[in-house]
């Protein structure tokens, strides 16, 4: 009897990852695949990238509407309520028998408290990680605690899901999900690239990515105006920004780039969304990564391209010895820049080791929710250190 596993997707960074497992479950005869489109995918704002996903070859069965216009937290909040009304139809309707979510974004839990409540098993991906400056670290242990079957980036992470009171038996490490892409996708040349984003790479070029911080001290305004400042003093470097997701403030972040990619068409582009394929291609070509994207941590060390990390977004996560910390202030991130160009530091990214392993996860997830039965995973026991 065939599985129906329905994986829930509302933003390109999340599709991204998810890709070779979605693949993998389209081609097994033992699944039958389900996607669920929601929050970003359906948004012109963001590009639209449900379109990706058909482009691909993946039928979308629901698109769950539910990103108003406003990026303030009480539109956030009221978007949540909305997905809510649209899961629970959509859920009903494809009865699932295991629910896949990745991550740690308030459409993935306003999914994933539907599905709960309709009792569809959840399997959940990159659990146990820590983000203390975003209240994505609340959504992500929330899920966990939603969910029957645990796929973590790393041994740390599995450690901290089984301390949140998860099974073992239920808790799998299997690598970062960027790093199949890495290894399976076949890049674009330099030529093609430049072709495909109309914008000739410098002789020095850094690939960015700003999302606001949700639970920082100071505005996202004032955090990317900083930030515009020390790219103003690099010269000759070429300007690639993926502008940030639909979160709180986030349209604040977009019109400051769109704005400052206007004032400097030589050396920036913007795009909403670039794709996995383009993405890692020009993570492949350019000197570094810069902002406060979890990518910087996760699938640049796989390339040996250092990070400038900004700010809190992501402290607590594993870190490779190629990324650089800073604070928000012009200077601090300006000497960052400095030791991210140094000979020195270049010159040991060679010896780089991604500590979110070399690849290998979705084949990994497959093994285990094929070997898996379904039907009774619902009822689980908080499980105690102290037994």
């Amino acid at each position: 009897m065939t599985k129906r596993i329905c994986v829930i997707t509302g933003s390109r960074a999340e599709y991204g990852l998810l890709f070779w497992l979605i693949k993998g479950l389209q081609e097994s005869p033992e699944f039958q695949l389900q996607i669920l489109a929601t929050g970003m995918h359906l948004s012109p704002e963001f590009g639209l990238t449900y379109q990706q996903i058909e482009a691909d070859g993946f039928p979308i069965d629901k698109k769950v509407e539910m990103l108003l216009s406003s990026d303030s937290p009480t539109g956030v909040i009221k978007s949540m309520g909305t997905g809510m009304i649209g899961y629970a139809d959509a859920l009903a309707e494809l009865r699932p028998d295991l629910v896949v979510v990745l991550g740690d974004r308030f459409e993935i839990f306003a999914a994933s408290s539907a599905a709960m409540i309709l009792k569809i098993p959840i399997a959940h991906l990159h659990g146990g990680e820590t983000t203390v400056g975003a209240f994505d670290e609340a959504i992500r242990h929330s899920i966990t605690k939603m969910s029957h079957l645990h796929f973590t980036a790393a041994e740390a992470y599995k450690n901290r899901v089984i301390q949140l009171g998860e099974e073992p038996k239920r808790v799998f490490n299997v690598g970062g999900m960027g790093i199949d892409n890495i290894k399976k996708l076949k890049l674009l040349s330099r030529e093609e690239l430049e072709e495909s984003l109309d914008f000739k790479l410098l002789k020095r070029n850094i690939l960015i990515t700003f999302h606001p911080v949700t639970l920082g001290q100071t505005s996202a305004q004032w955090q990317l105006e900083q930030f515009l400042q020390a790219l103003d003093q690099l010269e000759g470097v070429g300007l690639i920004f993926t502008l940030p997701n639909a979160d709180t403030d986030g349209r604040a972040i977009i019109q400051l780039i769109d704005a400052y990619v206007k004032k400097n068409p030589l050396k920036a582009i913007a795009y909403p969304s670039l794709g996995q394929l383009r993405y890692l291609s020009a993570l492949s070509m350019v000197d570094g990564v810069a902002g406060n994207s979890s990518s910087g941590l996760l699938e640049a060390p796989s390339f040996q391209v250092g990070t400038v990390n900004i700010g809190e977004r992501q402290e607590g996560r594993l870190k490779a010895k190629s990324v650089i910390d800073c604070g928000y202030e012009t200077q601090e991130i300006a000497q960052a820049f400095d030791h991210l160009f140094s000979p020195d530091f270049q010159a040991g990214l060679q010896r780089v080791e991604n500590p979110y392993g070399d690849g290998g996860a979705a084949e990994r997830i497959l093994e285990v929710l094929k070997e898996t039965p379904l039907n009774d995973l619902l009822q689980k026991e908080f499980y105690d250190l102290k037994r």
